[in-house]
């Protein structure tokens, strides 16, 4: 095996060796071994993967996955032990300071830059999200509280955001994010809403103008801060996350000058535990580009004297399994994909999708829902599950 074989090297491959003895003695600290018996091991396929990997952090964790140059059979438990460990903490080269320290400094999600991550990311194609998503195209996490499979876990979800929106029949909904119109879709079949739903994603727009056609929903490309018109209630699902700390607070002063005074705002949103650091690199650059997950205190100031904040429910734990479901459907649909997308892609698609999963499983981020109010609910809102 590799590592015997580092071991065994001649005199000038001592620094390979004494590299692949500080990885091991990381990776034991959050009970993973290099070439072990368990589907979490890591299994080395480069001799050079040590150096790389000190010398780069997470991203080129990321990196020399999509090149082949390690695995694991069960990479969502790597991730899960990985962080649960935080060894992320201890490895952080130049280059991963730099790009934290850039996310204080400059605002990397404007009017021009927020349209990168529909085009990189969401205009993948819309067959490619059909085989991986559920049948309403919902591309965030599901409800798992009564649900055994992933198209009624996404119901489940679409349905608590719409109780807990208190939808009547008659009222205007805006869905900040939207993406393919799943909860205006739902909201429009359920509830008798009229929904507007604005996205930058081409691709979204053209599939969800297709899908409600004859439902009372309007679909826009579109800026959410070019948003300026009046709503009873106000949705934002799996959206936050692309806004940017340095436009926390626009977001939510867009989200107030659009919503009656008695109306209601519930935010859904990836989480972090902390202020500091900002999102993986990797996930910058190959998934999700400007993306910065908020954490409590950042929100917390966002709303500061705009919303009196009624609810915050953390099902956090569901998005574990609803990555995985994903993946599943990912893995199963893969031979029809192959030949247009490629091997790297589908390693960098795995590591993305199971990455997420371990993260989720070692709560090291969260999911949650708020539920706000421009000046408070009279005689209190009722917490609903």
């Amino acid at each position: 095996m590799l590592r015997e074989a580092l071991f065994r090297g001649p005199p000038q491959d001592d620094t390979r060796s004494s590299k692949f003895r500080v990885l091991s003695g990381l990776l034991a600290q959050a009970g993973i071994e290099v070439d072990g018996p368990e589907p979490w091991d890591m299994r080395i396929h480069s001799p050079d993967l040590p150096a790389r990997l000190l010398a780069q952090g997470s991203l080129g964790l990321g990196e020399s996955y999509m090149d082949g140059e390690w695995d694991a059979d069960q990479l969502d438990e790597f991730f899960a032990r990985l962080l649960r460990a935080r060894l992320g903490e201890r490895v952080q080269p130049a280059r991963i300071v730099m790009h934290a320290l850039s996310a204080h400094i400059f605002n990397r999600q404007t009017r021009r830059r927020a349209w990168q991550v529909g085009e990189r990311h969401y205009d993948l194609g819309n067959d490619f999200y059909a085989a991986m998503l559920d049948p309403r195209m919902t591309y965030t996490c599901a409800y798992w509280k009564n649900a055994d499979d992933l198209a009624s876990a996404q119901e489940a979800k679409l349905d608590l955001v719409c109780r807990k929106l208190k939808l009547e029949p008659g009222m205007r909904l805006l869905d900040i994010g939207c993406g393919w119109g799943s909860l205006i879709g739902y909201a429009a079949e359920h509830y008798g809403v009229e929904c507007v739903g604005v996205t930058v994603s081409r691709e979204q727009v053209e599939w969800a103008r297709a899908r409600y056609a004859r439902l009372p929903v309007e679909f826009r490309l579109q800026d959410y801060r070019e948003v300026d018109e009046a709503f009873d209630r106000v949705a934002s699902i799996g959206m936050f996350e692309h806004v940017g700390r340095k436009n926390f607070r626009t977001f939510m002063q867009v989200a107030r000058r659009c919503l009656h005074p008695d109306g209601l705002l519930l935010l859904h949103t990836i989480g972090k535990n902390t202020q500091r650091g900002a999102t993986d690199p990797w996930i910058d650059r190959y998934i999700f580009p400007n993306g910065d997950l908020p954490a409590v205190g950042q929100i917390g100031r966002a709303v500061d004297d705009l919303f009196v904040v009624e609810d915050l429910h953390n099902f956090g734990a569901d998005y574990d399994r609803t990555l995985m479901a994903w993946h599943a459907n990912f893995e199963a649909a893969w031979p029809q994909l192959a030949d247009r997308l490629g091997e790297r892609f589908r390693r960098m698609w795995r590591y993305y999708l199971l990455s997420c999963a371990g993260a989720f499983r070692a709560r090291d981020i969260q999911l949650w829902q708020w539920v706000l109010s421009p000046a408070g609910v009279p005689g209190g809102y009722r917490r609903i599950n």
